[in-house]
């Protein structure tokens, strides 16, 4: 059914890739949201009032605000699918992370307010009319929620969407809740022990830690989080097959919304190359990354020395040096400043965040080693960090 809706309802639906067929993804998942909860209150709050019972018209009333954050997430899409304008240049998709935490804020508040409803109905139980249509109104509110986490699920995946995906986990959990309903009114009818209140409990504890996780998924987007490796690789292998690239270093990643993304690299070329050919390289490189990738590269481009002999080799013998250290730290911008009595070796390092010394004890580390190569060299060390690294045999420079 998802697959038919979307096929009729989705324009050019095959390009997720696109911010608009992607929030047209958000709008008919947002609708379809909003129709089928507002049918489940309806039906709920109708059964609930006719044959008293307190748990389905709770129930009832967490449907009217699932209906609520349906409509939150609809206009998240709405908002996120604005251009850019002079006030937000990198245009407006991360609202639909805002969305999604909002979504996660509900789903954290309906887990609180069902265990102080929970401890209220152990307090002061109070049995109610059994009807076999109850039971048949709880057993097609589970049937057509379970459709709503499968649907959520699946346009949230295609369009890689952490807003549907909460709503998704919202849906299972209202599955829970209404399948601990339906237990419980079958226990009490048959022994006259009102379970209700107990099973909510342990419902709205499992709604409260899914969603502090929820809370917890949505705000790191917004923070900003670490690209893919696979993205990663894609990029250094892209620009490593273009002429004349010879090493690549300083990626920086950033996302603003799943189809805006914006990177930053220095590419390193010999610096004997003619500065309008490294600059003709450089220009084909990032027209190629929007194009193929719609990924908005900027280079800075970085000239080493290759026909210098001796330094190419100390070079060498510095990586090898420092591979012995630790085989995550790399190096790159290398030059030296030959003197008489002393020689600079200047260059950068790149560790990874969770690397166990301070950036003063890599320097003397590193200082160490070189000043056992030659005592006359002279380490001038910049220490960068970064959290995601490339294939190392293939790509690192």
């Amino acid at each position: 059914m998802t697959n038919i809706l979307v096929r009729k309802l989705i324009k050019n639906y095959e390009n997720t890739g696109n911010s608009r067929v992607r929030e047209n993804y958000g709008k008919l998942a947002s609708i379809m949201g909003i129709a089928s909860n507002l049918l489940l209150f309806f039906i709920k709050i109708t059964i609930g009032l006719v044959f008293n019972s307190i748990s389905i018209t709770a129930d009832a009333v967490n449907n009217l605000s699932d209906s609520g954050s349906s409509l939150v997430t609809l206009l998240g899409f709405k908002l996120s699918g604005k251009p850019a304008d002079a006030d937000h240049p990198f245009g407006h998709q991360r609202m639909e992370y805002i969305s999604g935490l909002v979504v996660s804020f509900i789903i954290l508040f309906l887990g609180l307010q069902l265990i102080e409803s929970s401890f209220d109905k152990i307090l002061h139980p109070e049995l109610p009319q059994f009807s076999m249509i109850t039971v048949v109104v709880l057993i097609i509110a589970i049937l057509i929620k379970l459709w709503q986490c499968l649907f959520y699920r699946k346009i949230g995946k295609t369009i890689n969407s952490l807003t549907l995906m909460a709503t998704a986990i919202d849906s299972r959990n209202d599955i829970l809740a209404t399948s601990a309903v339906l237990v419980a009114t079958i226990i009490t009818y048959l022994t006259g022990f009102d379970l209700d209140g107990y099973m909510g409990v342990v419902v709205a504890i499992f709604i409260i830690i899914s969603g502090i996780n929820l809370v917890r998924e949505t705000i790191s987007p917004l923070l900003g989080t670490a690209p893919s490796n696979e993205l990663v690789d894609q990029i250094y292998e892209k620009i490593r097959s273009y002429e004349h690239i010879i090493g690549l270093h300083d990626l920086m990643i950033h996302s603003y919304g799943e189809t805006q993304t914006y990177a930053s690299v220095h590419c390193e070329v010999p610096a004997e190359l003619d500065c309008l050919i490294s600059h003709s390289v450089i220009d084909q490189i990032e027209r190629d990354f929007l194009k193929d990738l719609n990924i908005h590269l900027i280079i800075h481009l970085d000239p080493v020395i290759t026909n210098d002999e001796k330094t190419t080799a100390l070079k060498e013998q510095l990586e090898q040096t420092i591979a012995r250290l630790s085989p995550e730290i790399h190096i790159h911008d290398f030059r030296v400043v030959w003197g008489y009595n002393h020689s600079n070796l200047i260059f950068d390092v790149v560790v990874p965040y969770d690397a166990p010394w301070s950036d003063e004890e890599l320097s003397m580390m590193i200082a160490n080693e070189i000043y056992k190569i030659n005592p006359t060299y002279h380490a001038v060390i910049t220490v960068d960090y970064n959290h995601y690294v490339p294939n190392q045999d293939e790509f690192c420079v």
